[in-house]
């Protein structure tokens, strides 16, 4: 009786378009500084959940979890780094009104990013510095609306900006490593 030698099977992920790719890498080769903007619209809901929104896509949900008082499928990672700096934003900005013993009724963030990938993530596109990569500029825009005048709710918003960790995580240079998991 002869037993069948067991065998290996390996499944890749599904394989992206390499001429597709090359194109692209190409255009950002013949037009090293393109750029484009992202734009987020964060909205705050109460106590620390706010919705992100990005172009079309569902909202992205930024909360906390219950021990710090909190509750397309597919939106581009600088979207979403977008969405957590306003997450961050409108959790700070609620805590020093919290704080404060402000009453916030509106508390929106707008955000936009100006981003390019000429480079095409290094796979043959335009040769650049890690400098010139990744967002070159963030713009952010906060309404806000509560039981205080515009100076305190301006003091507010620069003392949340000051102290928010993903705000001076994009500010401040960090060591940064990356490498393959065991």
């Amino acid at each position: 009786m002869n037993t069948p030698a067991p065998t290996t099977v390996k499944s890749y992920l599904r394989p992206i378009d390499r001429d597709g790719l090359l194109a692209f890498a190409e255009k950002g080769r013949n037009n090293p500084a393109s750029r484009g903007t992202n734009k987020v619209h964060t909205v705050m809901q109460g106590m620390y959940r706010s919705l992100s929104y990005v172009g079309d896509h569902e909202a992205v949900v930024v909360d906390e979890p219950l021990h710090l008082f909190g509750e397309d499928t597919a939106p581009a990672p600088g979207e979403i780094v977008l969405s957590g700096l306003g997450g961050c934003l409108a959790v700070g900005i609620t805590a020093v009104a919290t704080w404060k013993q402000i009453k916030l009724s509106k508390l929106e963030i707008f955000l936009e990013a100006d981003i390019g990938n000429p480079a095409a993530w290094g796979a043959g596109g335009a040769p650049m510095q890690p400098e010139q990569m990744g967002f070159q500029e963030i713009r952010v825009k906060v309404l806000v609306e509560g039981d205080a005048t515009r100076e305190e709710l301006d003091d507010i918003v620069k003392h949340a900006n000051f102290y928010s960790p993903v705000a001076n995580s994009m500010r401040n240079p960090i060591p940064f490593s990356i490498a393959l998991a065991d």
